[in-house]
């Protein structure tokens, strides 16, 4: 299983586009239903080519502990395949914050709540590899890549992972900074400042702890604007450089500053808790 996934991604990063077209209007791509209920809120999503499956990771801080129970989150990670149809659920065992694809690991990874410990130590905190067995489910077995890590700032950001460069991207609450740390040494190496002032937005308009990485040139970054129903779209240097509409009757949340939030298949994701019984994730196209 692990060859495949290797092929897999190598023949992917060879078909990486050196320049990428902003859509003016984002395409909806792939809807995926909910079909369990979330354990907490639907924190984010990751997408395995080679395994043609989605992994949906909900939050959830652990209990406290005691003599009867574990201080084991009961959050769960739900598996569909690349039509969106429901497969399997795993307790992991984490308050998932951020789940993707490792391209240099060849593995799939959790970085938890609080994984910066600003909010003070837990345990299960940090940054996890998930265990998936030959048919590409999750077995429930992990193993720990780093504990917590200060660089990551904000209790809540939702890092996203620059394979290439390896690194992280943290989204900072109530700024426009983006933390840039180390995947080697868990180090912080730089701090983008994204350009608020050219699409006329404050920190309280846009995604307060997600930004996306795309792996594009000249559009590397893909930022969530919740009270405008659109992505605005940056480079590696934080500048601005355009915007892509979202449908103007679509229903998002207050929630989506915080969470229900992903990118990955080059689509990005958004979880509209309005659509069928426990939500839908939705996700669009924004560059060509």
């Amino acid at each position: 299983m692990k060859f495949k996934i290797i092929l897999f991604t190598i023949l992917g990063a060879l078909s990486h586009s050196a320049f990428s077209e902003i859509l003016m209007e984002a395409e909806l791509a792939v809807k995926i239903s909910l079909k369990k209920k979330p354990t907490t809120r639907p924190q984010t999503i990751a997408f395995i080519g080679a395994e043609k499956k989605y992994y949906i990771a909900d939050g959830g801080l652990a209990p406290l502990g005691s003599a009867y129970e574990a201080p084991i989150s009961k959050s769960l990670i739900h598996t569909y395949d690349d039509q969106g149809n429901y497969l399997d659920s795993t307790r992991a065992g984490f308050d998932n914050r951020s789940i993707y694809y490792n391209e240099k690991t060849f593995q799939l990874e959790t970085i938890t709540y609080n994984v910066s410990s600003q909010a003070g130590f837990a345990p299960m905190t940090g940054i996890f590899s998930l265990s998936l067995n030959d048919g590409g489910l999750l077995t429930g077995k992990s193993g720990v890549i780093s504990n917590f890590a200060p660089a990551f700032g904000s209790a809540s950001t939702m890092p996203t992972f620059d394979a290439k460069n390896n690194v992280y991207y943290a989204k900072q609450e109530r700024t426009n900074e983006v933390f840039v740390v180390d995947a080697k040494d868990f180090q912080l190496k730089n701090t983008i400042k994204l350009d608020f002032k050219s699409p006329g937005v404050e920190h309280h308009d846009v995604a307060a702890s997600f930004i996306a990485f795309t792996n594009k040139k000249d559009a590397e970054f893909i930022l969530l604007d919740v009270d405008h129903k659109r992505f605005l779209i940056y480079d590696i240097k934080g500048q601005y450089k355009g915007a892509s509409r979202l449908p103007a009757g679509l229903k998002i949340r207050s929630k989506n500053h915080f969470n229900g939030l992903g990118y990955s298949n080059e689509l990005f994701f958004i979880y509209i808790d309005s659509e069928n019984e426990f939500g839908t994730y939705q996700g669009y196209k924004v560059l060509n």
